[in-house]
């Protein structure tokens, strides 16, 4: 039986690519957009969710129910980048992360949990970031949202093993998408008292994404975890260097680790 796959956020980047990528390998995809209208014929099913809103949530969930009568997979990729110095972001664009990257994946697992539950099977695979496992300059709150589902993902992991449903993370690190274009950046304040050394962060910051790795990559370990008898908890998917990075934070004592930081970064 084909497994009917949920995919938030599949219009563009990693998401995109492992709807297409799913779809190929015979899962019923269904890809989410804010603006479907708005995006090309896929090779999969795109349909309206907005993960700000409950109902769009909602709505998405049950059409897929009355279309397949199951779910068996969750992708929960929806997410927004961020930068900026913490003093220099508004609070307002902070909450929007949160919101979108943190609470809007939780109200997606919300949505779906009671269908896998009652199936006594299912599999939702958390996509948040290698930037999640370490305190970044200038993507502070990116960095805090997605490490905040790393650890939400751990606990409701352990909350529906009994029925029959596996959460993971996946953690990429850069990859070769838009999100570069689409996320929020604070203003270089011509008054500002990080504005060169942050100026200079972009730059680094956006050369990363435009030297990062295909996406398909991400849709090949997913599949793979999908095929996975027993997943872990965890994943990373990324460079050597990034997923070493996370090794050192581990072995290294504090401030050590972050005058690694300083001298990558120039801080």
């Amino acid at each position: 039986m084909s497994k009917v796959v949920l995919v938030t956020g599949a219009s563009s980047g990693i998401g995109k690519a492992i709807a297409i990528f799913l779809s190929e390998k015979g899962c019923i995809v269904y890809g989410t957009s804010r603006n479907p209208k708005n995006n090309q014929d896929f090779s999969f099913h795109l349909i309206e969710l907005d993960v700000l809103q409950p109902n769009s949530i909602k709505n998405a969930v049950a059409f897929i129910l009355e279309k397949e009568n199951r779910l068996d997979v969750l992708i929960n990729n929806a997410g927004v980048g961020i930068t900026g110095p913490i003093e220099d972001t508004p609070t307002e664009e902070m909450r929007n992360a949160f919101n979108t990257n943190f609470f809007g994946a939780i109200d997606v697992m919300k949505a779906v949990l009671p269908q896998m539950r009652q199936q006594e099977t299912g599999l939702i695979l958390n996509i948040t970031s290698i930037a999640g496992y370490m305190g970044l300059p200038f993507r502070g709150i990116y960095s805090s949202s997605k490490g905040a589902l790393e650890l939400a993902t751990e606990a409701i992991r352990m909350e529906v093993k009994s029925f029959g449903v596996c959460v993971v993370n996946v953690a990429p690190g850069d990859f070769t998408t838009n999100i570069a274009a689409g996320r929020y950046h604070t203003p270089v304040f011509d008054k500002s008292a990080y504005k060169e050394k942050y100026q200079d962060n972009l730059d680094l910051m956006d050369a990363h994404v435009a030297g990062g790795m295909n996406p398909k990559k991400m849709a090949e370990k997913v599949y793979k975890i999908m095929n996975t008898k027993s997943p872990k908890t965890h994943y990373k998917v990324g460079g050597f260097l990034e997923k070493f990075s996370i090794i050192l934070k581990r072995i290294l004592p504090d401030n050590w680790y972050e005058k690694l930081l300083m001298n990558h970064y120039k801080l």
